[in-house]
């Protein structure tokens, strides 16, 4: 795998599961990692410590990306500590709540495509001319195997937002690439992370764990590998797309 030395890597949501995986794996290969973290910030410390034991600079920005002025504001702090930004990884999202349509309520419906679509957006439209101004950039949208299949049990508004985010990634792709920016996804399926210990009840993880052709849950460090990959230059003829990480649940 190539070395990101000398690269900026900042991956939102990085306070624990998936992003903390991220940007310990961008750490390993030299980058300069932008740790983020809103709600959950002494996790993201402990995630920014982890990530300078690798021996890279790290910095921790805190802020809510559903806000533009907030995330303005870490944009900012990321130009004036490094003064470029060369792989963005839009990781933050949650579920919010898992309802029924009938049953959910117009503020959690807002609430969660705000979260999980929203802020894509917003931090990928604040980062464009920090990553515009390198003669070559990378934007990785963290959607979920949901947006293929409707997502489980009251999970439809979260599903929604994924999906969107998959187009997102798409539409992106295709607007950047005389940027030399390429935009790519990956879609997990059901990982061993804080989330799923939130929102999945032990007996239906075990029971989606059992149809996995590989036989159990990933890791957030096997989502990890993904980033790496789609970041680097061996996926420099990559743009545009999802890479499912599901263990077989769902095959095109």
């Amino acid at each position: 795998m190539n070395s990101f030395k000398g690269k900026v890597v900042w991956i939102t949501g990085s306070s624990t599961g998936i992003g903390r995986a991220i940007a310990l794996a961008f750490a390993e290969h030299e980058a300069s990692v932008v740790v983020h973290g809103n709600s959950n910030i002494k996790q993201a410390e402990v995630t920014k410590k982890m990530v300078e034991e690798k021996g890279v600079s790290a910095l921790l920005v805190a802020g809510d990306v559903t806000d533009r002025e907030s995330v303005s504001k870490m944009v900012a702090e990321i130009q004036e500590h490094f003064g470029r930004l060369d792989v963005l990884i839009n990781n933050a999202g949650t579920m919010v709540t898992r309802s029924k349509i009938e049953d959910l309520e117009e503020e959690d419906w807002r609430n969660i495509i705000d979260i999980n679509l929203h802020s894509v957006f917003h931090v990928t439209q604040a980062s464009l001319p920090l990553l515009k101004s390198q003669k070559e950039a990378s934007i990785i949208n963290m959607s979920s195997l949901a947006a293929r299949n409707g997502g489980g049990g009251g999970a439809v508004a979260y599903a929604s937002a994924k999906g969107a985010v998959s187009t997102f990634t798409r539409g992106l792709a295709k607007e950047l690439v005389d940027d030399n920016i390429r935009v790519n996804g990956i879609a997990p399926g059901i990982i061993s992370t804080p989330f799923h210990d939130r929102y999945t009840s032990t007996d239906v993880r075990e029971k989606m764990a059992g149809q996995v052709p590989l036989g159990r849950e990933g890791t957030p460090e096997e989502v990890a590998g993904a980033a790496l990959y789609l970041a680097s230059s061996l996926a420099s003829y990559v743009t545009g797309e999802i890479i499912e990480v599901n263990g077989g649940l769902l095959m095109d």
